[in-house]
């Protein structure tokens, strides 16, 4: 018998033979045994066959892309642990959240990097033969060694944490660079276009004074195009096209506040910026439905001093806790009607105070949606524990939550909630490192 390690599977699922050739060849001739599918369909049939210990999945597929068959993937029991990384010449942030979203562990960018590649590999085995290793050893040996799998659930957490904040904030921080010279252009025309509107309004009256009975088909033209209307009007135009460019220079100066990237220390920021940019960041699921009115948001901050903190992190925390009261509210909806909420209506209320020994500050994140039982809350910031369906939710965001809370900052992360009634989310932090 051969004592040589087996060597590890790696399924690639491109419909582009030459990609499959060029990282099929890449891979084997760094030791990997390689099968590939030319579709979602095939590489369904074939993880029935034989698991492999890694997919390379394409994102862009006929018949099944490569999203929904990494759904298929998680919902399935034999399959939903395999990692899967996707590759993908789309580097828009919504389709590498939703990604993510669906499990994957990583994503690649095409063209291919050979070294990019294997690197990515080699780290997403190594983490998934660690967690298989630990996992059997756990079921074999005493309590100490469920001990050590907290600590590589941990090291996991926090490698997923920066991976995907790290790609996330790298991205928001382009696009809104990237929107600012174009707005920027625009408000600054619209100034000028309304200066010249006034102008040419001025010479109009000016006309209109000397020449008070101008020819007949001035007068023809002035009534066809409604002269008076539009005097009264473009301004009105003009002034509502300022207002929405600047809501856009609002949504990227939001951006870039929400996306900043964190440094090795912590700096003092301005909390209620961090609350107010994720707020922006969401507006579009808080605003006017079909089915329902605008989720209203009840701001009540108190007079803080800026807090020493990681403030990417803070505002990943934010982001976490209202979107899951925005979650928890459209939950409440389901089998109300747009008058019984316009009644009762969603709400949000958000209050900042400073604890009266000066050292602390309190955010409260309260709702009024569907709430949860107290089994639910026992279990809440639990590392991968989510109510939600498969491939809807990883578990991740309010175990990420409760760590940079207590772990990073030193803080407390509580959560108080009635059955029908709403949830609290209550957030503790020094304001500084010694207070």
């Amino acid at each position: 018998m051969s004592n040589m390690p087996e060597k590890d599977l790696i399924l690639i699922v491109d419909d582009t033979t030459t990609n499959l050739e060029i990282v099929s060849q890449a891979l084997t001739h760094s030791g990997f045994e390689v099968i590939t599918a030319i579709d979602g369909e095939v590489a369904l049939k074939q993880v029935q066959d034989r698991l492999p210990d890694l997919i390379l999945l394409d994102v862009m597929m006929p018949k099944i892309d490569g999203l929904e068959t990494c759904k298929k993937l998680k919902e399935n029991l034999k399959t939903r642990d395999i990692p899967v990384i996707f590759m993908t010449a789309i580097s828009d942030t919504h389709t590498k959240v939703k990604c993510f979203a669906l499990g994957a562990v990583d994503y690649i960018i095409k063209p291919f990097q050979k070294e990019e590649i294997l690197a990515r590999i080699h780290t997403h085995l190594q983490l998934r033969h660690l967690t298989k290793t630990l996992e059997q050893r756990v079921a074999e040996r005493t309590a100490a060694l469920s001990q050590a799998l907290e600590e590589l659930q941990k090291s996991q957490l926090q490698l997923v944490q920066k991976e995907k904040m790290s790609a996330l904030g790298q991205l928001v921080a382009g696009i809104a660079h990237e929107i600012n010279n174009p707005v920027g252009c625009i408000y600054g025309n619209l100034g000028h276009t309304s200066a010249y509107f006034q102008d040419m309004i001025n010479l109009i009256n000016l006309y209109q004074q000397h020449y008070p009975d101008p020819v007949k088909e001035i007068q023809e033209e002035i009534a066809a195009i409604d002269l008076d209307y539009m005097r009264a009007d473009l301004p009105n135009l003009i002034a509502s096209m300022k207002e929405s460019v600047q809501r856009i220079r609002n949504i990227s100066t939001s951006l870039r506040t929400f996306s900043r990237e964190d440094s090795d220390r912590k700096v003092y920021c301005n909390i209620h910026d961090g609350i107010d940019s994720t707020i922006m960041i969401l507006k579009h699921r808080l605003k006017v439905s079909q089915s329902r009115p605008d989720i209203e948001i009840i701001r009540d901050y108190d007079n803080l001093p800026k807090v020493k903190c990681f403030s990417g992190q803070m505002n990943q925390v934010f982001m976490n806790l209202i979107a899951n009261a925005i979650e928890a509210l459209e939950e409440s909806n389901i089998g109300r009607s747009y008058d019984e909420i316009e009644a009762n209506p969603n709400q949000i209320t958000i209050q900042t105070r400073l604890i009266k020994d000066a050292n602390h500050v309190l955010i409260r994140i309260k709702d009024n949606g569907v709430g949860m039982s107290v089994d639910i809350q026992h279990k809440l910031f639990e590392y991968l524990f989510t109510t939600k369906p498969v491939g809807q939710g990883t578990g991740l965001g309010l175990s990420i939550a409760h760590q940079i809370i207590v772990e990073k900052h030193k803080g407390s992360l509580e959560v108080y909630s009635t059955p029908g009634k709403g949830s609290e989310f209550i957030i503790t932090i020094p304001i500084c490192d010694n207070p």
